[in-house]
């Protein structure tokens, strides 16, 4: 049996090399992302494995099924990218990684916010050059500020632990109230209340119809002036020219995004000696209040082995019973 992957790094190679000694698995690593031209470089393979920016629409998922590909395997939580409607009609099994480290990507929100407050990435290059002076690194108090969280999975679950933890107020919008979150004392808002009272909104809902460009210029207007942004999940759920208008005019104090809308053309390459012709990431790299990470919240190793066993496992069983046990894993 076979795996083809696309938008491979070495790190893909590394831990999928290392796991599938208890497989057996055929493996086939590419660089390049998976779209309708690269998707003709695929050869008798039984599965094909695709992270968050390969383009697995209908053109792409009509030559797959001309491949005779029997499994779409994500590595990842997201599913926004694949037509799964098409994919259904062609009889090809779709699957992902639900829950890999939601530690992992929590944290790295937490970080964002710590570094964005106390400025600890300026600090660091100020030291290095000799510089010890601590104007312009004024920050505050975590401890009593109002955070909401838009988004109640296991990540944003994760999330409001930890900013209780920090002694935060944390209001959190879902469809369902999380019963849990609220014995520990998050308490459940209309989207519209919580943007009006938070201090700090963070991002954790997926990328869907309902859900695309949730922060826009009307939902901005209804949040606190000076409200600090941060963005872990997917770049689409963030309107980027409704942001940089907000940053501009000192509506938005702080903003952290490890998404970004057109990542796909930037993420997960070395592009420094490139002319990046990208003017609204040129733009917001220019804000001295806006921290971008190239989508690297996930990166942790415990993260990366459960994707691993996960992903391998998943495409095993699905290829021997057309079938998975965790049903959160199987989107068709």
């Amino acid at each position: 049996m076979k795996i083809t992957f696309f938008s491979t790094q070495p790190y893909d190679k590394e831990f999928f090399t290392q796991y599938n000694d208890s497989f057996g698995f055929e493996l086939d690593f590419f660089e390049m992302q998976l779209n309708t031209h690269t998707a003709n470089l695929i050869s008798n393979t039984d599965a094909v494995c695709v992270f968050v920016n390969d383009r697995v629409d209908a053109d792409v998922i009509n030559i797959l099924a001309q491949k005779k590909v029997k499994v779409i395997a994500l590595r990842c939580a997201g599913f926004n990218n694949v037509n799964l409607e098409i994919a259904k009609t062609m009889n090809i099994k779709v699957c992902r990684v639900p829950a890999y480290s939601p530690q992992a990507v929590a944290e790295h929100a937490v970080a964002m916010i710590l570094t964005l407050n106390r400025k600890t990435h300026k600090a660091y290059n100020r030291v290095r050059e000799q510089n010890f002076s601590l104007n312009g690194l004024l920050g505050f108090d975590l401890y009593g500020k109002t955070v909401g969280v838009i988004g109640t999975g296991n990540i944003g679950q994760v999330f409001c632990k930890i900013m209780l933890g920090f002694g935060c107020k944390v209001l959190a919008f879902d469809i369902i109230a999380n019963k849990e979150l609220e014995a520990a004392g998050v308490s459940f808002l209309p989207l519209l209340e919580l943007l009006k009272q938070s201090d700090i909104i963070s991002l954790h809902c997926p990328l869907n119809d309902q859900t695309r460009h949730i922060i826009n210029s009307d939902t901005i207007l209804q949040m606190k002036k000076g409200v600090m942004l941060i963005n872990t999940s997917r770049g689409g759920l963030i309107d980027t020219k409704a942001v940089i208008a907000a940053l501009k005019m000192k509506y938005i104090s702080n903003l952290g995004i490890d998404v970004y809308e057109q990542e796909e053309h930037l993420f997960f390459r070395d592009l420094s000696e490139t002319i990046i012709e990208d003017d609204t990431i040129q733009r917001l790299t220019s804000f001295p209040n806006v921290l971008v990470t190239a989508h690297q919240a996930f990166f942790t190793e415990e993260a990366l082995t459960q994707i691993t066993l996960t992903t391998l496992g998943s495409v095993q069983e699905l290829l021997s019973s057309n079938n998975l046990k965790n049903r959160f894993a199987l989107l068709i």
